[in-house]
């Protein structure tokens, strides 16, 4: 169809490709401007994926891979936009391949295809038997075959010369982290020894002797005042019977 309408002559085309690992505050703030860039542009999402990663601090930070295809004409533009987005840029690799040869030589193999297969046409319509047409048939269908083939190669070629191709690595800006000083265990401290206080002592040894005469003069005033009057009558009692018995004659024998 419409691919033999392009000339070789004006047609020449770069197949533009770049690949970009950027630095950004925010992840998913990141990935919405990203989003826009796309839009933007009148582009497209091809791939993307998402997921987390735990940093060292124990938190998890979110990191992204995003594929997308942006009209040739904006190529540039799209890429300045996105360094734009980033805190730093630290790696981007674009290379660019001409794909005009490729797409004139596809181009010739189609004319040739295709006036094969009017050439085969005819012959069909000069086969005398069934066996001839069938014959006939087999070659065109393959023709055909062919001649779709070579167009869908030379859609693809003019796509990739259409759309630019721009893979995005997202990383977030990761916290200084600092290990933590492991505390070191405080030497115990020396209980001072109070110093020799002779004074201090005698003053205790008085007061300890003090304390038992004390204990003893109290006993004795108990025994004086409570013991012996309980105990006393009773002795003198039994000992007035015992000096009685003792003064009484004996019986003679």
């Amino acid at each position: 169809g419409g691919c033999g309408d392009n000339g070789a002559g004006g047609w020449g085309r770069i197949d533009k490709n770049a690949d970009m690992r950027l630095v950004v505050e925010d992840s998913d703030q990141a990935i919405d401007r990203i989003t826009q860039v796309v839009g933007d542009s009148g582009g497209y999402i091809i791939s993307s994926r998402v997921w987390n990663q735990t940093h060292v601090d124990g938190k998890n930070y979110k990191y992204a891979t995003i594929t997308m295809g942006v009209p040739v004409q904006s190529f540039e533009r799209a890429l300045n936009r996105l360094r734009d987005l980033s805190l730093e840029v630290l790696d981007e690799n674009a290379s660019g391949e001409d794909v005009t040869d490729q797409y004139v030589d596809l181009q010739s193999q189609l004319v040739n295809l295709e006036a094969t297969r009017e050439r085969i046409k005819s012959f069909l319509d000069q086969a005398k038997t069934v066996e001839e047409a069938l014959l006939i048939n087999q070659q065109l269908s393959e023709i055909e075959r062919q001649i779709e083939e070579i167009k869908g190669r030379i859609n693809y070629l003019q796509d990739r010369s259409s759309f630019s191709t721009i893979t995005v690595n997202i990383e977030p800006k990761l916290p200084d982290y600092v290990p933590p000083t492991p505390t070191a265990t405080p030497s115990p401290t020396p209980t001072p020894k109070d110093p020799w206080k002779p004074g201090e002592t005698a003053e205790k040894a008085i007061g300890t002797v003090t304390w038992a005469y004390q204990g003893i003069i109290n006993m004795l005033i108990w025994f004086v005042l409570v013991l012996v009057p309980i105990f006393a009558p009773p002795i003198l009692i039994l000992w007035l019977i015992i000096k009685w018995i003792k003064r009484k004659p004996n019986k003679p024998s």
